[in-house]
């Protein structure tokens, strides 16, 4: 197999039966399913969505290795009570911007045994991303523009915007301000969360997943410009 066909079945299943099995031995008795039905595959679809976005002359990272657009399936349980070795899910990253990766905005995509996240922008701002987009919302130009860009996402389908931290809006800043609601934000992105369809089995889910994010692009433009003013 050189090009995307889709997730193989088997590698939903092994998802599903590694949630009931969540540790080493387990793993290691079944890697090589992780490897040839969903690694194999993931490294494939990375590149097939990297060329949708290239056909569409937008500059984003699509690397198709682990810690490149490929999360790693272990898990960090260094500060966590859960101490599950692995992820359940196949996450994916595609960034814009220089930066690392992961201070970066991007599209995402996670896949899960019965569901299927896809959305972009920035769970956590950083320090001085969240100073700088702070101004941004207050700012009659860039403020009105991340208004006009989150309308545009919400109008193009049943996309959910998140990274509201905060009861309250911050410190120094008005309360009353038009725009008051963002403030409160920590984060910023907006996607949706839908049963696996066919489409993740078949060929053509790159480009299912590039019709979702085009529509998630308006949100997605506005962070890259954020980050990118600093």
């Amino acid at each position: 197999m050189s090009h995307f066909e889709g997730f193989p079945p088997a590698g939903l299943r092994f998802l599903a039966d590694l949630a009931q099995n969540n540790h080493r031995s387990w793993f290691d008795d079944h890697r090589t399913v992780w490897e040839e039905q969903l690694l194999r595959p993931a490294k494939l679809f990375v590149e097939a969505v990297g060329a949708e976005f290239a056909r569409a002359d937008i500059a984003v990272h699509a690397e198709p290795k682990i810690n490149g657009s490929i999360f790693r399936i272990n898990r960090d349980t260094r500060f966590s009570k859960d101490k599950s070795p692995y992820k359940t899910h196949l996450d994916m990253w595609f960034w814009q911007g220089t930066g690392p990766s992961r201070a970066c905005p991007g599209y995402f995509l996670r896949l899960r045994s019965s569901s299927l996240v896809l959305g972009a922008g920035m769970h956590a701002f950083d320090k001085d991303v969240l100073a700088q987009y702070r101004e941004d919302v207050i700012d009659d130009r860039r403020g009105v523009a991340l208004v006009k860009a989150i309308e545009a996402v919400e109008s193009a389908g049943p996309y959910d915007v998140g990274g509201q931290a905060l009861k309250r809006v911050p410190r120094g800043f008005d309360a009353e301000h038009d725009r008051a609601q963002w403030l409160m934000h920590k984060g910023l992105h907006a996607g949706l969360d839908l049963p696996v369809a066919e489409e993740a089995l078949a060929p053509s889910f790159p480009g299912f997943c590039a019709e979702h994010f085009r529509d998630l692009a308006p949100l997605q433009d506005w962070l890259v410009e954020l980050v990118g003013s600093r």
